[in-house]
């Protein structure tokens, strides 16, 4: 943490702050995290580092809105998912960084569109409720979600097709970031070697503004409107991902 000037170690902790803000509910949040922390600490040693935080934050999430879960939806994407996780595994391990780096921004601008078409159209409850569509978005979920911890849109699109309630909606989400989270850990630290003895230090030191950030999600869940807020996100992420893609 000595070698990080002043202006990374500020948006690392913001990072942390909106990691759990996401958590909490506000959908997009983490979107905006992802490319912030490749842009300061490359492709590959980001993931790393976001990873524990995610699993931190889903700790949070799953003691608050734990009894709102439906574990059907679970229950559908994971075997699926498990497999993207794995077809994840192999490219982060023969990619360098650069080519690491581009992929994230790749699924990143990928997943914003993959939410402005959710903004526009419906799809129908029988295709959503069938195992094939549920398959299809853990593949894809879990894929992402292991070259980039950026999975929230893919898996945000399934669940807001469900239109389970809002609270319910979380619940359920961070049961499954939560498995899925842990399950990536030893990738992370036996294979990619993207986790350390030092930046698990650094997560350690972020627990106070991940918790923060679930104070202050849970607060904006409750009291603010999402849309306009989701649109500045979404806008700003692009932005972000598309100079960490030419930058």
């Amino acid at each position: 943490m000595n070698d990080i000037d002043t202006t990374s170690l500020l948006l690392f902790f913001l990072c942390a702050t909106l990691i759990g803000v996401g958590k909490a509910g506000v959908k997009g949040m983490g979107m905006l995290v992802v490319p912030l922390m490749a842009a300061i600490f490359g492709g590959r040693s980001s993931a790393g580092l976001v990873l524990p935080m995610l699993c931190f934050a889903d700790i949070f999430a799953v003691a608050y809105y734990n009894r709102h879960a439906e574990w059907k939806y679970i229950k559908r994407l994971l075997p699926a998912a498990g497999v993207g996780v794995l077809i994840g595994v192999i490219v982060g391990y023969y990619v360098n960084d650069g080519v690491f780096t581009n992929l994230i921004s790749i699924i990143i601008i990928g997943s914003l569109i993959l939410m402005l078409i959710q903004e526009r159209m419906v799809i129908s409850q029988r295709i959503v409720g069938s195992w094939g569509m549920g398959s299809l978005f853990g593949l894809l979920g879990g894929f992402s979600t292991m070259i980039g911890n950026a999975a929230g849109p893919v898996i945000a699109t399934y669940f807001l097709a469900t239109k389970i309630p809002k609270n319910a909606f979380i619940g359920t989400a961070a049961w499954f970031y939560l498995i899925v989270n842990l399950c990536k850990l030893p990738v992370h630290v036996f294979i990619w070697g993207s986790i350390t003895l030092e930046s698990f230090k650094m997560n350690l030191v972020a627990i106070p503004a991940i918790g923060l950030g679930i104070l202050i999600g849970v607060y904006i869940v409750k009291l603010i409107p999402e849309k306009a807020f989701r649109y500045f996100v979404m806008i700003m992420t692009f932005i972000v991902s598309i100079k960490l893609l030419f930058g």
